[in-house]
């Protein structure tokens, strides 16, 4: 019963996140008061502007990360065998959902094993770090990435979900250390990431300071998980709950400045609420390093992998057209630009 409690909640979440509304309510991600100063005279030819970049040591086409979405359900196996030969083609990053049904089920193990339609880019798989007060170690977490050949291992936050979800984890207690154990323990990087409430600072300084490797700060402005199990809930304690909770998390752009100004070097993704290649462009500005789409995908990934070529597409050529409009080629020349203004403040004014 455990087992199809699972499958069954893996597409409730796709199917609430397609057709219903699961976007937090008065809350942005602050991408809105970032604004590009447009360059009449850019001096460069647009077939040379060149995206390509790295992420866990292997090469992308572009900055882009397929964020984690899902897995452990029929619906969840086709969505993600198209995003993966889709992120193949393009040269994107690709991450599952949480992987803890792979071990606990025996249904749609296709759904989280796509490594055959994504052989050669960077692969990043997924647990709740919660799991780790709930019977699960580094052992767990090393099978999921032999598994799945992952090149990497997500452990996502998720407290907001958690206790509006009915059949929610709730002992987040002491897990720094556990977290740290598994960063020691594993062959590949780990990654920490929350699922649309972000990551600030402070926090990721901590989970740096015990082994974490890359930050995925998953910001408030797109997906709010709270209300998504709102909308699944059958408690009217937790559906009342959550409506006063619908407006909760710190702004993407918020923290990519908060991570980046106590971590300089750390790898940072940008996710949460990302839907054009201009907001990505207004990202990397303010010190991201790869962007993550999610929810932007989802719909064409219910289709066809043409379809989510041609949203990714899309998503590049508005980089492109970003980078372009202010008369730079290369990604690092996006992240030092002056050409920007922030909150009404214009960094071409400041330049000396």
């Amino acid at each position: 019963m455990a087992e199809q409690g699972i499958n069954k909640r893996k597409t409730e979440h796709i199917r609430l996140c397609l057709t219903d509304q699961v976007e937090g309510v008065n809350k942005s991600t602050g991408l809105e008061g970032i604004s590009f100063i447009h360059n009449a005279l850019p001096e460069i030819n647009f077939n040379d502007i060149d995206i390509k970049t790295s992420f866990l040591n292997k090469d992308l086409q572009a900055p882009f990360l397929v964020s984690s979405m899902t897995g452990g359900s029929e619906l969840a196996t086709e969505i993600n065998q198209n995003l993966a030969l889709a992120a193949e083609k393009r040269g994107w990053a690709i991450a599952l959902g949480s992987t803890r049904a792979l071990l606990e089920s025996d249904k749609h193990q296709d759904s989280f094993l796509i490594r055959r339609q994504a052989p050669t880019v960077p692969l990043v798989a997924n647990l709740g770090a919660v799991q780790l007060n709930y019977g699960y170690g580094p052992e767990h977490a090393q099978k999921i990435v032999d598994l799945t050949e992952a090149d990497a291992l997500y452990l996502h936050l998720n407290t907001l979900q958690e206790v509006i979800q009915d059949e929610g984890d709730l002992n987040f207690d002491t897990l720094l250390p556990k977290i740290e154990a598994v960063c020691k323990a594993l062959t590949v990087p780990v990654g920490v990431k929350e699922v649309g409430f972000g990551i600030d600072g402070i926090v990721a300084k901590k989970l740096y300071d015990v082994g974490v490797s890359f930050i995925d700060v998953a910001g408030a402005g797109g997906t709010s998980w709270s209300q998504v199990e709102k909308l699944r809930s059958k408690d009217p304690l937790r559906k009342a709950a959550a409506e006063a909770f619908n407006s909760w998390g710190i702004p993407t752009k918020d923290c990519i400045v908060s991570v980046r100004s106590n971590l300089e070097d750390v790898p940072l993704v940008a996710s949460g609420g990302m839907k054009t290649g201009l907001d990505a462009a207004k990202a990397i500005t303010i010190g991201a390093d790869v962007i993550g789409f999610a929810r932007s995908l989802l719909q064409a990934a219910t289709e066809s992998v043409e379809a989510v070529d041609r949203v990714m597409q899309q998503i590049e050529f508005e980089l492109k057209i970003t980078m372009f409009g202010i008369g730079v080629k290369k990604l690092a020349e996006l992240k030092n630009t002056k050409r920007v203004t922030i909150m009404g403040r214009s960094l071409l004014d400041e330049q000396d």
